[in-house]
């Protein structure tokens, strides 16, 4: 583990922060971690010039110090940093099949849309492209589970896929969420549908027809939210 990177990371986004900023992050996130205020661009030059000037060696301590900030977070700030570490371009060649129990343990412990869609909708999205055989089964295995982030993420892992998207896995991740009466599994079923209508609006408008009783009234509504755009 890079326990100097952790430390940098953390004093910068302390010295960094702004409590006023930091209060209204946290009453729009219902967090009950409290923020150190940094926004977005600013969180990713520190997490940047730290990458650059504090590189990680081998893939097993990047694990171990994506995790640490994970882990040790007492800011949401820092575990968005833990996104950014895990995400990082020079260590897209760590994010191999045996990240992924990393990326289940962030899903799961992080449980709320913020870190879950960040996660699901760029890194399981790589792995899919990457290790598509295990990576499919992982991903129907998790549409079936009793963890609501990971059935979720199940649906949105082949956001802006296009027709790349496998739609026998799409299909096969929504079915089993179809009746879940959840929020965030009803959203991201319309989400997946919505996304992948843009490059196959009829298929979306069929599936969506056949399935019309199945599916809840959000979903549906958000499946064919771009429909007449899309038509032009």
């Amino acid at each position: 583990m890079n326990t100097t990177l952790i430390r940098r990371i953390r004093r910068q986004l302390r010295e960094q922060g702004d409590p006023e900023k930091a209060a209204g992050m946290r009453a729009y996130m219902k967090s009950e971690m409290p923020y150190h205020g940094v926004q977005t661009t600013p969180l990713r030059k520190i997490c940047r010039d730290a990458f650059a000037a504090l590189p990680i060696d081998d893939d097993d301590a990047w694990r171990a110090t994506v995790l640490g900030l994970w882990r040790e977070a007492k800011f949401r700030d820092e575990r968005y940093a833990a996104i950014e570490l895990a995400g990082a371009k020079m260590y897209a060649p760590y994010r191999t099949f045996q990240s992924l129990s990393m990326f289940e343990e962030m899903i799961v412990s992080g449980a709320w849309w913020d870190y879950v869609d960040a996660i699901a909708s760029h890194r399981l999205r790589e792995l899919l492209v990457r290790h598509p055989p295990g990576m499919s089964r992982r991903m129907r295995a998790w549409s079936h589970c009793d963890n609501k982030w990971k059935r979720r993420s199940s649906i949105i892992c082949q956001l802006r896929r296009g027709p790349d998207t496998d739609l026998d896995l799409l299909w096969d991740c929504i079915e089993p969420n179809l009746s879940h009466t959840d929020f965030f599994v009803r959203k991201a079923i319309g989400w997946a549908l919505r996304d992948l209508a843009w490059f196959d609006l009829p298929t979306v408008e069929e599936y969506v027809e056949r399935n019309h009783d199945s599916l809840s009234p959000l979903s549906r509504r958000e499946a064919l939210k771009n429909a007449a755009k899309i038509r032009g």
